[in-house]
């Protein structure tokens, strides 16, 4: 009799936790997810893919706009929360059963409920008990809720997509990639938004460039207030919610989102009876191969410090298997990871920023930058204006950091972050024909550095 239930137990069927069972399960391992929502994970049902299909469902608003400046005349479109959330829901219930189907073709087993942890070997799951000699955690990450007075009444992420209309008035709390991304979709979609950050400009950890090009598009085209937290929420009699601001002030309205940042989601997972390590700041520590203290523990994703994107949950389960499976240590590079905020503007970014490579190689840089207003705006009428930038090292000429604010800059970058995970210098970048006439080939001909 098998000394295990399972070669492998992974606790959670998001991209990372369903790329490991299929892997392994491929192997002819005999393998077990456990999931209490529905699978795909954040990414799938309610993140990256759901919120790309509002950014493109909002991004009419502006075509329709821009139209007119090309001699298109038409009577004013309106748009259908319903209809779009019925076609956008169809979507995601399409990708459900993708991964469904790819967990069934790997003969893995789908258990659905929340596991904990009874030792290091076995988990619960429905009052079930099952063994596994190896076990994965991957469990993503959940929203930031703050300890204020009425924060129930709030909406995050996971709700947002839920709302039974488009409301008339949004507040959106928070100034990084969700929170900035939500405010555009819902603005264009003729949402009357507010957005409120206690910083004084968005997207910290970004190039410094970046944020201030992406706070002054903003605070052009929006009502914000920065430097401003809300210290209370209170719902009145006729529905609508009351919103209090450090400074005194009181915002009405429909509906608030709170995107202040995610947290690994150990919730009910019982980490206490296996006792692993973690850090500093809550995330399970792992080593190079993905292994937690105990070794036949892994974990991968949002529980672990790393860029918390899907692509990475999917390389480090890639990893962690390999390891545990065929002994061999993939290294994944995070150096030149590119990554996309499609907020309005839209940002992309990959390599270094111009902060982190003067931390790292001090006055051994150059930095390059680009604004000028695309061709489209020539005739649309709105005076949006694009930011390419390259940061440098003088003495390798190798290409450090790639960036860039204006539309499409993640499918533009993507292509980039290619050339930085190769090596390519700005000779290389200079060398290289632009496709003309693209924003993208400004990339090309970059030749004036910026003054110190």
């Amino acid at each position: 009799m098998a000394e295990y239930d399972y070669d492998l137990f992974v606790i959670g069927a998001g991209s990372g936790g369903v790329r490991a069972a299929r892997l392994a399960g491929a192997m002819g391992k005999k393998v077990a997810v456990a999931e209490s929502y529905r699978v795909g994970g954040t990414c799938v049902i309610r993140g990256c893919v759901p919120k790309k299909l509002m950014v493109y469902a909002s991004d009419y608003a502006h075509y329709f706009e821009e139209a007119r400046g090309y001699s298109w005349q038409y009577d004013i479109p309106s748009f259908d929360w319903k209809a779009f959330t019925k076609a956008r829901d169809k979507e995601i219930d399409r990708l459900n059963g993708l991964y469904l189907k790819t967990l069934q073709n790997n003969n893995v087993e789908l258990i659905s409920g929340s596991a904990r942890f009874i030792d290091s070997h076995s988990v619960e799951v429905a009052g079930k008990k099952h063994t596994a000699e190896h076990i994965l955690i991957a469990t993503g990450g959940w929203p930031f809720i703050p300890s204020i007075e009425g924060a129930e009444y709030a909406l995050t992420s996971n709700e947002i997509f839920h709302m039974p209309e488009l409301p008339n008035k949004l507040v959106v709390v928070g100034g990084g990639f969700v929170a900035l991304e939500f405010a555009g979709i819902f603005k264009k979609l003729g949402v009357d938004v507010t957005l409120i950050y206690r910083g004084d400009s968005f997207l910290r950890g970004f190039d410094q460039d970046i944020r201030r090009r992406v706070t002054e598009r903003i605070l052009k085209n929006m009502d914000v207030r920065l430097e401003s937290h809300i210290t209370a929420i209170k719902k009145k009699k006729d529905g609508q919610k009351q919103v209090i601001l450090d400074k005194g002030e009181a915002l009405y309205t429909d509906e608030i989102l709170l995107a202040l940042g995610r947290k690994p989601n150990f919730e009910g997972l019982n980490l206490e009876a296996i006792n692993i390590e973690k850090d500093e700041n809550g995330f399970i520590k792992v080593d190079k191969d993905f292994k937690t203290s105990l070794a036949h523990i892994g974990a991968v994703g949002d529980v672990i410090d790393t860029p918390a994107l899907t692509p990475v949950a999917l390389r480090e389960a890639m990893a962690w298997i390999s390891a545990i499976y065929e002994g061999r240590s993939v290294k994944i590079n995070y150096e030149f990871l590119p990554s996309a905020v499609f907020s309005d503007p839209n940002v992309a970014t990959a390599g270094y920023s111009e902060e982190e490579a003067k931390q790292k190689y001090g006055d051994d840089i150059d930095i390059y930058i680009s604004e000028f207003r695309p061709m489209i705006h020539t005739l649309s009428g709105r005076d949006n204006k694009v930011m390419l930038k390259l940061v440098v090292q003088k003495s390798t000429d190798k290409v450090l950091g790639v960036h860039m604010v204006g539309h499409e800059a993640g499918e533009t970058v993507q292509g980039l972050a290619i050339a930085l995970t190769a090596g390519a210098t700005k000779a290389d970048f200079n060398n290289t024909i632009g496709i003309h006439p693209t924003i993208a080939e400004d990339f090309t001909f970059m030749h004036t550095k910026r003054e110190s």
